[in-house]
């Protein structure tokens, strides 16, 4: 009687209110994300002739797979040469265009890149980077030999200038969001104390960035994926040794109807992906800030006799 009681207290509360209306996206994501993955799962561990279980073959099969570790290794390497390439650079532009009065007006300049569409940005690239394109033109009037852009190394520079060029506006913006927000008195308070720029930059800006810092950095990390739609329809499927990342070769085993190698890899890079953001989420929460803070809290509590 008394669980009863107690669970019918929590229903009739004010903080179960909310749960009504979640439970429209509580079903989409089952319909749509949950179950969805909890049927790649299955396949998984079923082969794709016979479909009979066959455990961990799959797994064992996708890491011995050459194309899986190279796919692998480029798309782990991309993502460590833009991540901070993107990051340090759309702050230092957004930090920088916070000063200018004209801010406002360039906000909609930066959101450009954004709207244009994939074919037009493919175009791009074949007229500046094709054999006889613009920057092979501009090579061999200073005398350089030509370069062969999308055939050899040079297609991953290629690559990580498109997706910089591709997000670094959005990326201001969410920047710019956090540095506006800011409260003018204390950066003023700071001056009249004898701060620099510097001394402000790192002090008093940086630090109120922090949740703004971890919301970029997750949306840049999940934007790197979307980079294979324009690599795709300049290179193809198989494209240069140096970009080929992980959808080249999801795409090629789904053309192939390996789903059973598909399904496992997905698994793989599933857990990856969401212990990266686990982990990510992990270390901003335990920053020395949040533990001094925290420390203080403690303090506070044990001063009005409250035990913890």
């Amino acid at each position: 009687m008394k669980l009863r009681r107690r669970l019918i207290s929590i229903l009739k509360s004010k903080n179960w209110r909310f749960v009504p209306f979640l439970l429209p996206s509580l079903a989409g994501v089952s319909c749509f994300v949950i179950a969805p993955f909890g049927d790649v799962l299955v396949r998984s561990m079923k082969t794709m002739v016979t479909d009979s279980f066959c455990g961990l073959v799959n797994y064992q099969t996708v890491f011995s797979n050459e194309a899986f570790l190279l796919a692998s290794k480029n798309t782990l390497y991309f993502d460590l040469v833009c991540l901070p390439l993107l990051i340090g650079l759309s702050l230092l532009v957004a930090v920088m265009l916070s000063k200018s009065r004209l801010v406002q007006a360039l906000k909609s300049a930066y959101l450009f890149p954004l709207a244009v569409p994939t074919a037009t940005v493919v175009l791009i690239w074949k007229m500046l980077f094709e054999k006889n394109g613009i920057c092979n033109a501009g090579l061999s009037r200073l005398g350089i030999e030509p370069v062969d852009w999308m055939g050899s190394d040079w297609a991953f520079v290629v690559l990580i200038i498109s997706y910089i060029w591709k997000n670094l506006g959005y990326t201001v913006l969410l920047w710019l969001s956090g540095i506006l927000g800011i409260s003018e008195s204390i950066i003023e308070a700071a001056k009249v104390d004898g701060a620099g720029e510097a001394k402000i930059f790192f002090s008093i800006i940086l630090p109120n960035l922090k949740p703004v810092f971890y919301t970029i950095t997750v949306l840049s990390f999940l934007n790197s994926f979307k980079v294979f739609r324009e690599a795709y329809l300049v290179a193809g499927a198989y494209p240069q040794e140096s970009i080929y990342l992980l959808q080249h070769l999801f795409n090629n085993w789904f053309t192939n109807l390996e789903i059973d190698k598909m399904a496992a890899a997905a698994v793989v890079i599933a857990v990856l992906l969401s212990c990266f953001v686990l982990l990510l989420q992990k270390l901003w929460d335990n920053t020395p800030d949040d533990e001094s803070s925290g420390k203080r809290k403690k303090i506070r509590k044990r001063k009005r006799g409250i035990s913890i």
